[in-house]
């Protein structure tokens, strides 16, 4: 093993056996923009020991606002090389495969079927591609977190972790459910979305390249905060720590019931007194 003194702090918290785990996984990340570029981040600071990356888009002025490859000097760039790049400037020692592709059926099922994948990481904001991706990886019963829609929302507060389909107020989660139902699936897929209602006025409809016909607005931090949210699925999944997922929606209705009406007895007391 190479010198790890730079993971000091991460082995004090996770020891010589949760450094080990981590250097011996193998990381899929696939979406590299404002969420999956902070995943891919926070993925290979861990110090887990193989990763792959894959998008083939290039970085675009309005990416500036939340992604990490963007910056004024890399417009026009790919992004799966400015962060294969950047993380090997973290870990010179990753093994890295970088792919500069978007993904088709036909690229899912090659990049999946090509390597052994301890988790699979979906940072994919356009319906079409995430869709063929969670369902391939499904199906080869690979461990998988996906994120859902960052845009439309400011309060990180509100971001949860639960399985896909006990998630709520998302709007790009609903479709994927719909749309992964119809194909057989109906759970096995770890989620990170946000409980807060979206801002509808930021909505903007696109010209529908790379699968988006449209887009909500997002502000700096959020997608970095899903991505984090992701990273940390993946990294307590391989160190075996207890992931706290959010409940089925009626034992989540049911609570939120209770809790009025208990609030409204104090309320009823304090006006009696």
């Amino acid at each position: 093993m190479s010198d790890l003194a730079w993971l000091g702090r991460t082995k004090l918290l996770v020891g010589d056996d949760g450094l080990q785990k981590l250097q011996n996984a193998h990381v899929l990340v696939v979406g590299l923009g404002g969420v999956g570029s902070f995943a891919a981040e926070f993925i290979a600071r861990s110090g887990v020991g193989t990763m792959t990356i894959v998008d083939g888009d290039v970085v675009d002025p309005s990416n500036r606002n939340r992604q990490l490859p963007a910056l004024a000097t890399t417009h026009g760039q790919p992004k799966a090389d400015l962060m294969a790049e950047r993380l090997l400037a973290i870990n010179p020692d990753l093994k890295l495969t970088s792919i500069r592709e978007f993904l088709s059926p036909e690229a899912a099922e090659e990049i999946l079927s090509s390597q052994k994948f301890d988790y699979v990481m979906d940072c994919i904001d356009s319906i079409t591609p995430k869709l063929t991706l969670l369902t391939t990886a499904h199906k080869k019963g690979l461990r998988i977190v996906s994120s859902m829609g960052a845009g439309g929302k400011v309060d990180p507060t509100k971001i949860r972790t639960a399985d896909l389909f006990d998630t709520r107020e998302c709007y790009l989660a609903s479709l994927m459910r719909k749309r992964l139902r119809k194909l057989g699936i109906s759970s096995g897929i770890k989620a990170v979305y946000s409980i807060e209602k979206m801002i509808e006025e930021s909505l903007m409809l696109t010209d529908g390249s790379n699968f988006k016909k449209s887009a909500y607005g997002t502000i700096s931090y959020m997608p970095a905060a899903f991505g984090g949210g992701c990273a940390s699925v993946v990294l307590r999944d391989l160190l075996g720590y207890p992931i706290e997922m959010e409940k089925k929606l009626k034992a989540l209705a049911s609570r939120e019931k209770k809790q009025k009406e208990v609030e409204a007895k104090r309320e009823k007391k304090r006006k009696e007194e």
